[in-house]
Order: structure tokens, then sequence, then C-alpha cells
């Protein structure tokens, strides 16, 4: 009944539309990317953060701890506790440019936690991801075995991280043929709901929908949450997607 209540608030219900699961959600999550590197008063951020709380929308980070832990770990403690005052939901823990021990990774985990915020560690088999690094630079310092990084894995959810993010750098960008046996064997091994693909560029979660389903989590820029969320809604695709993303739950019309 909650279901059809929603859909008779929309315009158009006798419409089908793949239904969503409400927040929080553990599938289907989508994260959005802002606009990159814009520095803003304190006073901005924390009204961002309170309008999305008001949405029932969690906040991240974003992958800035990568330049604090070249800082030292007293700006590491630093930086976590101004998170929790500016009231974070989530702290992304990357390492795409930084190499640190795995143990490293853990105590990390465990300081976020006990801050009272979600761990998300980022997890990928391409060494320098992030920032605009050359393809061809990418390519020479070549890649990660994928058996490390889905061990990896399992060592951050057993420490208590919330879910685990899959750089797209050496999979998907940055890489060509794509490497789709990379999140082929990340999914067998961990399970889709805890782990969001890092999915910038429409070919790329058109390609995570078709073979793995509306509900997979991804993360995309702010500038396409709308041709996500109908894809997922199954109002929109591609030629290959156009009238094929379906789900099947109770309540769907």
């Amino acid at each position: 009944m909650k279901a059809k209540s929603k859909q008779s608030e929309r315009s158009f219900p006798f419409l089908r539309i793949n239904q969503r699961e409400s927040k929080p959600r553990k599938r289907g999550l989508t994260e959005i990317r802002g606009p990159y590197y814009s520095a803003l008063p304190k006073k901005a951020v924390r009204e961002i953060v309170e309008l999305c709380h008001k949405y029932d929308v969690l906040v991240s980070t974003g992958g800035f701890i990568e330049r604090v832990l070249a800082q030292g770990a007293e700006a590491v403690r630093k930086y976590v506790a101004e998170c929790k005052r500016l009231r974070f939901d989530i702290v992304e823990i990357s390492a795409g440019f930084v190499s640190i021990p795995t143990d490293d990774w853990l105590r990390l985990i465990e300081l976020v936690r006990k801050s009272g915020m979600k761990a998300k560690p980022e997890v990928g088999i391409q060494f320098g991801a992030g920032g605009a690094t050359a393809t061809a630079e990418l390519e020479a310092e070549g890649t990660r075995d994928p058996n490390w990084a889905i061990a990896q894995t399992k060592r951050f959810l057993d420490a208590g991280a919330e879910i685990i993010m899959i750089e797209s750098e050496g999979i998907t960008e940055n890489v060509d043929p794509w490497r789709t046996d990379v999140p082929a064997r990340f999914i067998d091994e961990i399970g889709l709901e805890e782990l969001m693909f890092e999915a910038a560029d429409p070919d790329v979660f058109a390609w995570y929908i078709k073979n793995y389903g509306a509900d997979v989590n991804l993360f995309i820029d702010h500038s396409q949450i709308v041709q996500l969320e109908c894809l997922r809604a199954g109002i929109w695709g591609t030629k290959s997607l156009w009238g094929r993303v379906v789900t099947y739950k109770e309540g769907n019309q």
C-alpha cells in the first residue's frame, strides 16, 4: 500500500516505473561527486550538510584524506574531528596517490568509527589513481593484483567499514579494453551490497546496470544524477537498455 500511495502522488501515476527502496537504503545507493576542488566557507559547508540531512541524504568527505595523510598523524586526527564537527556522516579513506600498510588503514577505520562516523575505504588496482594523471603515466605504473585488493576489502569490512568504494582507474577509466573481470571478481567474493563502484561516465554506469541490475551501488558525477536515476527507474536508456531495466519487488505496478 505504501508503494501505491507514493505512485499516486506523482504525475502520470498509471505509468509503471521501477520502485526504489525507501531511505535509508542498502541497495541501489547513488553517491554524487560535487564540483572538484571548490573551497567553501565553513558556514556554506554546514548549510549544505544540513540540507542533505533534511532529506535523509548522507554526506561523505570525498578522498581529501590522502592530502592529510602526508602531513602526519596529528593532522589526520584533527581532520577527522573537524569532519565530525561539520556533521559529515562518512569519511572516505582513499590512498590512490600514497602507499600505506593495510594495518594503518585498519587504524584509520577504527579512528573514524570511534569518532561516530562511517568509514568508507577506497580500494583499487591502479597506483596513482585520481586527480588528472595522464593515461600513459598510469600505464607505466602498471596495476595491482586484484586478489590483493579483494583481500584488503575483506579485512576492511571485518574491521567495521560501512561500504567499500572500488576505484575506476585501471578497470573502466584510463584503460582499453575495460577490465570487466575485476568487478566480477569483487562481486563474486564480496557481494553487491557492500561495494560501490566509481562510474563517473554514462557508458560506465550503464554497463554496471546492464550487467548487475538497477540496485548496484554507484558513484557518479553530480551532472549525471538525472540520467542515472531515470535509468534505474527504467524510463531512460541507451539503445541496448531502452525498456530493459526492470525490477521485481512487492508493490511494483
